[in-house]
């Protein structure tokens, strides 16, 4: 009687913890499905930041969510979002890349995982003209770069399926040390 009871509660356990991970795959299911279906493009706006350096105007950023509020959080994507920006001068690939790299200096990202990660940032970034806007839509955990021009609309350039990749690039916008925290705070919606 013992044994059939401890092959029960066992039995009960295993259905239990199999329940309890199909609805946690579920619910990931529908962050990426919401994600990967370009329903980000009609997420409603948490903020958005001009970058101006002098007279000249760099960018236009914007942050939107699911529900239009961004989850402040020790980490830096901790749910779906979008940060698309629209640039206002032409940027070539590789300055766009040493911009990348000098933000994750400031901070504090290693040059080991800065180089492993400029590899495939080098594969992605394009140049940009003058109106082109990028976009990186992330479930919380990997993302997706895509690319808008005159000539075509969110194009797919590129994956991260690194975590900390994908945490990474977010916080030269989204980090509380950014440099530019005036812009962050716009941007996820501190007033």
């Amino acid at each position: 009687m013992g044994r059939i009871l401890l092959n029960y509660t066992a039995n009960l356990l295993g259905l239990l913890m199999l329940v309890t991970s199909f609805q946690s795959s579920a619910s990931l299911t529908r962050q990426q499905e919401a994600v990967n279906k370009n329903q980000w493009q009609q997420w409603p706006l948490v903020g958005e930041a001009q970058l101006s350096w002098f007279f000249f105007d760099i960018y236009q950023s914007r942050l939107t969510t699911p529900n239009g509020y961004y989850q402040l959080s020790d980490d830096v994507t901790p749910h779906p979002l979008a940060l698309t920006i629209e640039y206002q001068r032409d940027i070539s690939a590789e300055q766009l890349i040493e911009a990348t790299q000098d933000q994750w200096t400031k901070l504090g990202v290693s040059k080991g995982e800065q180089g492993s990660w400029i590899a495939t940032m080098k594969a992605i970034y394009p140049n940009i003209r003058e109106g082109d806007k990028l976009a990186y839509v992330t479930d919380g955990q990997v993302g997706s770069f895509y690319h808008s021009s005159k000539f075509f609309s969110n194009r797919l350039i590129g994956r991260v399926e690194n975590e900390n990749l994908n945490d990474a690039f977010l916080a030269i916008w989204l980090a509380p040390n950014s440099e530019y925290r005036d812009l962050r705070d716009q941007l996820v919606g501190v007033k």
